[in-house]
């Protein structure tokens, strides 16, 4: 392709993002998700930095990362059968209204100084469990309210404004808790629920009944989640992601023991620190949306995650304050580029139907890795140093994700083998064959390309 013909495919992507934004029920729920993350990310801020002055403890900062990922191990399969079976918008509504008090509790402990570490802990499992039924939800309600062939350009927005509201939250709330404290941070988050909560409301998706999708059959409903799993496009893409979240996630949740301990900096660095990564991860979903349909995701995946590995080694032998925040916006970039290819991925190969479940995995993947990743952490950074934690942590998730990648590329080669040459091929969910499961692909195409 001639350098103007890239330039024209290029502007395209863009301006189709402009006009998918631009439209009532997408664009409505990208503000209004956008406005509610901005106050989470400034309570992300504030909560780690009030529990390490508080108690001084790097295990019950991890602890209380560990309690607000942890329910997904238990609870986000049932949050993918809610969202495939009951309205998505209503399931949203319940749980966020739930976690909304969370915030709401905090603000009254702290002016009321009564605050514990144990009770913002207790809080954050109450938020977790809500996540946990709730993101599913969230993930699969996207792909509901787009075109079926702007599905992959929904996701990458939906990243751009999750990594957006990384840059402001935490730029915002280093300014709030230098002048005013942690608890107009809190404040802020509670309030930021509203706008989203009356968007999910407005959007109101309505799906008719498809009885072909019914568990009719008498089979328990995580043997469809089993059936899922199996598929080598979707299991390399799972892999990928609870990799990436085990060994690299820990970076973020730990980030106030580096600002602290070994930079010997205050809450406004660490502030900087969280929007640098998000900065970084508004490149990459920037960066997604400027090759769409046009780079193979599974390369895309895996080679996004090897750097953000290598990333993390940097970061761990590094120094110097300026560089930290360099290191931070390239593993930003990295870490998007990962997870938006392979929710990608996810999205588009599953039916709407199962779209619920789908997510719930992507989920268990991405905050259960966190909840594990973060859990290790916690007591190997009291022995080791949070340093020579990321530094092994590097290691082996380059290695992992390279023999990851080989085996995903070899599975996914056997099964398009097994593809007879015609017209039009079908990727069958599942074992059994069928209208409901199947996905048309068109013939002569790479089919690690979505």
């Amino acid at each position: 392709m001639t350098p103007t013909g890239s330039a024209t495919v290029r502007n395209h992507s863009l301006l189709s993002s402009v006009r998918l934004l631009l439209t009532r029920r997408f664009g409505s729920f990208w503000v209004g998700s956008l406005l509610s993350n901005l106050g989470t990310w400034m309570q992300q801020v504030a909560e780690p930095w009030l529990i390490l002055s508080m108690s001084g403890s790097s295990f019950l900062l991890g602890l209380d990362a560990f309690a607000m990922d942890a329910p997904v191990w238990i609870l986000t399969l049932l949050g993918g059968v809610l969202a495939d079976r009951r309205d998505r918008s209503k399931v949203i509504a319940f749980f966020q209204t739930i976690q909304m008090l969370c915030p709401i509790l905090l603000v009254l402990l702290i002016l009321t100084r009564t605050i514990h570490v144990w009770m913002i802990i207790g809080l954050s499992l109450i938020v977790g469990i809500t996540d946990a039924l709730s993101m599913p939800a969230s993930q699969s309600i996207v792909p509901s309210i787009v075109a079926p062939n702007q599905i992959g350009t929904a996701i990458a927005l939906n990243s751009t404004q999750f990594n957006l509201s990384r840059v402001l939250g935490p730029a915002i709330a280093g300014v709030v808790m230098a002048r005013y404290g942690p608890v107009w941070c809190f404040g802020a988050n509670a309030l930021s629920y509203i706008p989203l909560l009356l968007t999910v409301y407005w959007i109101r998706v309505t799906r008719k009944a498809d009885r072909r999708f019914a568990m009719s059959s008498g089979r328990p409903w995580f043997a469809e989640i089993r059936r899922i799993g199996r598929q080598p496009r979707l299991l390399g893409a799972l892999c990928t992601v609870l990799v990436t979240s085990m060994f690299c996630g820990p970076l973020i949740a730990f980030s106030p023991v580096l600002i602290k301990h070994v930079f010997h900096s205050d809450a406004s660095h660490f502030g900087q620190a969280i929007a640098a990564f998000g900065a970084g991860g508004l490149i990459g979903a920037t960066g997604i949306l400027a090759v769409e349909g046009r780079v193979d995701r599974i390369k895309l995946c895996s080679g996004a995650a090897v750097l953000y590995g290598a990333l993390l080694t940097l970061v761990a032998v590094n120094r110097s304050l300026p560089l930290l925040s360099v290191l931070l916006v390239l593993c930003g970039a990295a870490m998007t580029a990962s997870n938006t290819s392979a929710n990608s991925i996810l999205q588009y190969t599953a039916h709407d139907r199962i779209r619920g479940r789908t997510s719930s995995l992507y989920m268990l993947a991405m905050r259960g890795g966190l909840s594990l990743g973060n859990l290790v952490a916690a007591v190997s950074v009291t022995y080791l140093g949070v340093s020579h934690v990321f530094l092994i942590n590097g290691i082996a998730a380059v290695l992992i994700h390279a023999w990851i990648y080989r085996k995903w590329v070899c599975a996914t080669a056997a099964v398009v083998q097994q593809i007879p040459s015609s017209s039009e091929h079908t990727l069958v969910l599942g074992h059994e064959a069928g209208p409901q499961t199947a996905i048309a692909l068109p013939a002569q195409k790479n089919v690690s390309k979505i």
